[in-house]
């Protein structure tokens, strides 16, 4: 288990004292999110709080998602939900959009501490392949999305970051529970096993084994990896959240042993996009 509830009101003060501290013009400035820009990205934070009270705390489904078939109509959904939001808080300025995130954000951690860690959650983690997750996988992937969306706007304005291991330890805990999805129809023989090993600020390392036609996250192998995978942690976070793909980073990459299994790793995806 993932522990995260003790972080929630943390970011949320940390996010609240950035943004009261930006300049006029940073909120105009790009981020790694391509679209959108710093307020956009803000806006998205308001959007997350505010169906996360109305949707997850109490219960209300004001909108009703078309037919779902397949993965990728879910993500078009929830793109075109997230755009029209942005495209609205267009009219807000950025007083009112802290002021609003201030007294959510507060709001949207009291909910999240108050779930026992071990029930159903209401929302199953489907980028790690769960089709029911229990609320301490729902909260850890709660809280990248908390995480992930702030560092992009610290990444923009070039604010010190959220790569202590305090913030970012458990959040790469919970983007590598998506590693045993992506390698799910991978061929390789039993006992094989891959090393993902991010440095920088943080340096951990996480290990894959291939046993009994099943992909799982061990702890330090007994075999010799079969591939390792270095990356900076400061490369990590924008990867696996999709704000950059592995062409456009694999001459900072290091793979050793196979490579096609090591550029596999780089496919990985741990938020809904």
């Amino acid at each position: 288990m993932i522990e995260v509830k003790h972080l929630f009101h943390e970011l949320d003060i940390l996010l609240i004292d950035f943004l009261k501290s930006l300049e006029p013009s940073d909120w105009e400035k790009p981020t790694s999110a391509k679209l959108w820009n710093v307020k956009d990205v803000a806006s998205h934070l308001l959007d997350t709080n505010l169906r996360t009270l109305s949707i997850q705390r109490d219960g209300y489904f004001g909108e009703k998602p078309p037919q779902i078939k397949e993965y990728m109509d879910l993500i078009s959904w929830l793109n075109q939900l997230n755009a029209d939001w942005v495209s609205a808080c267009k009219r807000l300025s950025p007083d009112v959009l802290i002021g609003l995130l201030e007294s959510s954000g507060k709001e949207v951690s009291d909910y999240y501490v108050s779930l026992p860690e071990m029930e159903e959650a209401i929302f199953s983690v489907a980028w790690a392949g769960e089709e029911k997750s229990l609320n301490w996988m729902h909260l850890a992937r709660e809280y990248t999305e908390k995480w992930h969306h702030q560092q992009q706007i610290r990444d923009a304005v070039g604010k010190p970051s959220l790569l202590q291991a305090r913030y970012f330890e458990p959040l790469m805990d919970t983007f590598m529970m998506a590693l045993p999805f992506t390698f799910a129809k991978e061929n390789a023989i039993d006992s094989t096993v891959i090393e993902v090993k991010i440095v920088g600020e943080f340096s951990k390392s996480w290990w894959l084994e291939k046993n009994q036609d099943l992909w799982k996250l061990i702890k330090q192998g007994s075999n010799p990896p079969t591939s390792i995978v270095q990356l900076e942690d400061k490369i990590a976070w924008k990867l696996f959240c999709k704000n950059l793909r592995p062409q456009d980073i694999l001459h900072k990459i290091e793979i050793s042993g196979d490579l096609k299994l090591g550029k596999r790793v780089l496919e990985m995806v741990s938020v809904m996009a």
